[in-house]
């Protein structure tokens, strides 16, 4: 079974062009290279019990930030760069970040 802390998420999120909106949830809007907000979204949980991401919440965040659940792995394990993600959305859709 897939995991990940919570805070190599946040790093790898932030790090990669998207950017924390607080709350009693950490919202993550992303933001592309040429910095257009877009409507791509996630979020973290801040509960004790999410410090470790296990594969129900990284399948979940995977389809919000509309990747594969391997593909969020690299790109929290940080071999999918910024510019690699947004070519793997453009690749899915000709405007993926509207």
């Amino acid at each position: 079974m897939a995991q990940r802390d919570r805070s190599d998420i946040e790093s790898a999120l932030s790090s990669k062009g998207f950017v924390a909106k607080g709350g009693d949830h950490t919202f993550y809007i992303y933001h592309s290279i040429e910095g257009k907000k877009t409507t791509i979204k996630t979020k973290i949980s801040r509960g004790s019990g999410y410090k470790v991401y296990t594969t129900p919440l990284l399948s979940a965040m995977a389809r919000q930030c509309k990747l594969t659940k391997q593909n969020l792995l690299k790109f929290i394990d940080c071999s999918i760069s910024q510019q690699k993600y947004e070519e793997i959305l453009s690749k899915q859709n000709p405007n993926p970040l509207i």
